[in-house]
């Protein structure tokens, strides 16, 4: 219901010549008058829709969240992303103009006027520059980069492929058009970076590594053979390793050097899945991030209760392969951003964030967004923190690394860890051989690291769907990204 003093639009987005004809009629149009608004128009549209999110109509739904008197100025709100986490502080203050009229309506004098007050603007961490570069890295590829500064926790780069123009949502997009997007098999309206649910594969293997170095009990120089499967005691299923000749005899070094899948079958057994819960918890998988953004997931860490209160009986193969980062494991591309993030700042697991800053158009005064920690690795922990990284350096620029490749020629130390995630189970006696499987049946593609080493300045996860190996597909996206950032040029070209 509309006050009588309240104009109510007929039509809205008048090209030129409509508006002319309307203007010509004005005098035969008694009550009806053109007004210009503002709109919301986004300049770079599907390069940055997946974290700014966009603004649509008000709708019935919206009517019953909000204080209707704050929304006279405008018909729009927030729907997804910045746009719609900060909505508050983004709308401004409607002005109110309350006047004495006469019996017929005329306006006789202004009894009480308050401005209208522009709402805040939003100052963000995000590289611009990189994030278009992360996006042509990526190609048309389906998948996820994050980067972020690990001492800060604000995001430099926030990508989701493949994405879509969010301009048409802000009047209301056609039906046609929508179904489309909805109908997209790549499925650009998902949010992969931010809730996106993924198994971490061979990328999960240095915080197991580090829950267990943290145990008085275990043993990081013991030998482990790895003839290139793995057995239960009394079972006959046998768990390959990814490597058909297997390791030989190998430590906790060179296990994730070498990610070799035998010897975190073993430490999963020896851990159980109590403990390898506790562990991953404590870098956050199984929770979400905190980030400043609406629609985040929390992934998954499965458990015993977790199996039973779906029906299931938790068996101990299910921790077996938990230890390599498959099964019920599940994690989003945000929480491994956060999680190799938390490595890179030697223990603390501070929030990822978007914002930075709040300016008042008015004043033009900044306010800083102070960022907090979400929470510190226990003592056990950061004391062995440093045999992970160097492992993790070793994955990268030792010749028996999984990323040796990413790590030629590189003017600073990288840290980290590939990943390669099975989509669909491959039985017993069945060889994986890509070029006989489908597409979107084959293996994901992961990568996690941070440099430079020493002095770590970016954090990057990089997840490529259906990819195959973190070491091809992942890694080498990762690399340019950080020859962008760290050398302002790109890498392999």
């Amino acid at each position: 219901r509309h006050s009588r003093y309240e104009n109510i639009p007929l039509r809205t987005h008048l090209n030129d010549a409509e508006a002319a004809r309307i203007a010509s009629y004005q005098t035969h149009l008694n009550g009806v008058e053109l007004q210009a608004r503002l709109q919301r128009h986004y300049p770079l549209g599907a390069l940055t829709v997946h974290f700014i999110g966009y603004v649509g109509r008000i709708n019935e739904e919206d009517t019953k969240k909000i204080k209707k008197s704050l929304y006279h100025g405008t018909q729009h709100i927030g729907k997804l992303g910045l746009e719609r986490y900060y909505e508050k502080i983004l709308l401004g203050r409607v002005g109110v103009k309350q006047v004495e009229s006469n019996a017929h309506g005329r306006h006789l004098r202004t009894l009480k006027r308050l401005a209208p007050k522009a709402g805040q603007n939003l100052h963000l961490h995000i590289d611009a520059g990189m994030q278009a570069y992360a996006e042509r890295a990526m190609g048309k590829r389906r998948g996820a980069v994050i980067a972020l500064n690990p001492r800060t926790g604000g995001i430099l780069t926030f990508v989701s492929t493949p994405t879509y123009n969010p301009n048409p949502f802000v009047n209301g997009i056609d039906t046609k058009s929508y179904k489309a997007l909805l109908d997209d098999p790549d499925k650009p309206l998902i949010n992969r970076a931010l809730s996106g649910r993924y198994a971490p594969g061979s990328t999960i293997k240095p915080f197991l590594a580090l829950g267990a170095l943290s145990l008085e009990e275990f043993n990081p120089k013991r030998q482990v053979y790895c003839p290139g499967y793995f057995y239960l005691p009394g079972s006959r299923h046998r768990f390959r390793d990814w490597k058909k000749t297997g390791h030989g005899s190998v430590n906790l070094n060179d296990a994730i050097v070498q990610s070799c899948d035998v010897y975190f079958y073993q430490l999963a057994v020896m851990l159980g899945i109590d403990r390898i819960k506790k562990f991953l918890n404590i870098f956050g998988f199984g929770y979400k991030t905190g980030i400043d953004m609406p629609d985040e997931v929390a992934g998954l860490v499965p458990s015993p209760e977790w199996s039973k209160r779906r029906g299931i009986n938790w068996a101990l193969g299910d921790t077996v392969v938990t230890g390599i980062g498959q099964g019920p494991l599940l994690v989003t591309p945000l929480q491994l951003a956060s999680a190799v993030a938390t490595l890179a700042n030697r223990g603390v697991r501070m929030r990822p964030t978007l914002v930075y800053a709040t300016e008042d158009p008015g004043s033009k005064q900044y306010k800083l967004v102070r960022n907090k920690a979400n929470s510190e690795l226990p003592a056990g922990f950061k004391e062995k923190l440093p045999e992970i990284i160097t492992s993790m350096t070793n994955v990268v620029h030792d010749r028996r690394g999984t990323g040796i490749r990413i790590g030629w020629n590189a003017p600073y130390k990288i840290a980290g860890k590939t990943g390669t995630a099975q989509v669909i189970s491959i039985g017993q006696k069945e060889k994986y051989d890509a070029k006989k499987i489908a597409e979107r049946l084959r293996d994901h593609a992961l990568f996690i690291a941070f440099a430079p080493v020493e002095n770590p300045q970016i954090a990057v996860a990089v997840i490529v769907e259906n990819g195959g190996h973190g070491s091809s597909a992942a890694a080498p996206i990762a690399r340019k990204l950080m020859d962008f950032y760290l050398l302002n040029q790109p890498a392999f070209e």
